[in-house]
């Protein structure tokens, strides 16, 4: 069974660093795109980064530009979002998430990232 295992989230200060890393088990994600999301609570689910197999990257500008670099260890099976700069507003649930395209099928159980400020 194919399983996405986000962890890393935590409560972090504002200005402070998180990494978050996304394991794949029960398979490879060899050619899949992956990236990541997160839910804000009484947010709509939100596009955050996502990255190619051969390492192309898109972000989402407006929310995190500059501050979040997201990347992947294709022999580990294992993508990461690096959090810099963090504010309040990065507060959400983040999700993990594998797929072809801009379709994404498979999906991490999400992990908790808090900002105080």
């Amino acid at each position: 069974q194919v399983q996405l295992v986000e962890s890393g989230g935590g409560l972090v200060q504002a200005g402070g660093s998180l990494r978050l890393s996304c394991a794949s088990s029960g398979r490879t994600f060899s050619g899949y795109t992956m990236a990541w999301f997160r839910q804000a609570p009484g947010k709509e689910r939100e596009f955050v980064a996502s990255i190619t197999w051969a390492g192309y990257r898109t972000y989402n500008v407006a929310s995190v530009k500059g501050r979040f670099t997201i990347s992947r260890d294709n022999a580990k099976n294992t993508v990461y979002l690096q959090m810099n700069s963090l504010k309040p507003e990065d507060t959400a649930v983040y999700y993990c998430a594998a797929g072809v395209g801009a379709s994404y099928g498979t999906w991490g159980q999400g992990t908790q990232v808090t900002v105080s400020s």
